[in-house]
């Protein structure tokens, strides 16, 4: 609570500062807005906002789902064979280090300009942390729990539930944490390029127009909707917690 109440009280002091800032420096309003023009801004178009929100809301809420399946998927594949991951790693490698807006523009000829272009751009820049992630924290497990399970002849899914998976949980949740920015991110470069809708669209309209309380509401909503993403990989970690806290039950592995 200490920690949440700090939090707000340094949100509202720097709002305060700001609007102070503005008010009595003069500081065109073309060039940066008070927080009351914003909150204004947010009052008079709230339909728009709420619509375009949306639409970048969902979809980068479905890009990062697809890329956490995606990443985890393809790290318990390589970190269950080296065969395999000496054979693909350096493809995932050399797609990882190209400059992502360098392949948008492909993006957009493979995939033409709606939701999906856009959505597979947000999977192809999250992917990356829940794969290292999910890859990291299984190579993390302990080589005596794990011989462990091979003398009570543990399956490789038990293993892999029991064991592995929980040793692997905080290298993943901080993979996945990353991968929830990232893949807003991604879909809002997605909306740069190609959208006719979405809160990247708002942005870049409303700095054509040169409405910057319009393009920073647009931006706060953007930092509601990456708070939100960020609370959903939270919530698994309290329920990966609860879960893996409780006792084995007896004859899990016979």
């Amino acid at each position: 609570m200490r920690g949440a109440l700090a939090s707000l009280g340094a949100v509202a002091a720097l709002v305060a500062l700001w609007e102070a800032a503005v008010r009595f420096i003069p500081i065109s309003p073309n060039l940066l807005a008070p927080p009351s023009a914003i909150a204004e801004a947010l009052a008079l178009h709230p339909a728009l906002l709420l619509e375009h929100g949306w639409a970048t809301a969902h979809e980068a809420l479905l890009g990062f789902l697809l890329a956490a399946l995606a990443g985890m998927a393809l790290g318990a594949a390589l970190s269950a064979s080296a065969l395999l991951r000496q054979a693909l790693m350096p493809f995932v490698l050399a797609l990882q280090i190209v400059p992502k807006m360098a392949l948008a523009p492909l993006f957009v000829v493979w995939l033409g300009v709606g939701a999906p272009c856009r959505m597979a751009f947000a999977i192809f820049i999250a992917f990356f942390p829940v794969l290292i992630g999910t890859m990291a924290g299984l190579a993390g497990t302990e080589s005596g729990a794990l011989r462990l399970c091979r003398v009570l002849g543990a399956s490789w899914w038990q293993t892999l539930w029991r064991v592995r998976l929980p040793y692997a949980v905080p290298q993943l949740l901080a993979g996945l944490k990353t991968a929830a920015t990232m893949a807003l991110l991604g879909v809002v470069i997605g909306e740069f390029v190609t959208a006719q809708q979405g809160l990247g669209y708002v942005v870049m309209f409303g700095a054509s127009l040169g409405e910057t309380a319009l393009v920073l509401a647009a931006i706060t909503l953007l930092c509601a909707i990456g708070l939100v993403l960020y609370g959903v990989v939270l919530a698994a970690e309290l329920a990966f917690g609860l879960w893996y806290k409780a006792p084995l039950p007896a004859g899990e592995f016979a």
